[in-house]
């Protein structure tokens, strides 16, 4: 699975990296960042929710 941020959307809620830190961070430009494009078998589901959860809808979700 790939995971990427959309920037016009990503508000810097931070909802994403409270759910999957090893994922996604936060940066001082209130953007989130994806620190693991190609998402590990173990964070799967927590990348699932966390695109779920994302108040903008930002993250999307392939492969």
């Amino acid at each position: 699975m790939k995971v990427t941020v959309d920037p016009e959307l990503c508000e810097g809620n931070a909802v994403c990296e409270a759910l999957a830190p090893e994922v996604f961070a936060v940066g001082n430009d209130w953007q989130a960042k994806v620190l693991a494009p190609e998402v590990p078998d173990a964070d799967r589901e927590l990348v699932r929710r966390a695109a779920e959860s994302c108040p903008r809808l930002a993250i999307m979700l392939t492969g």
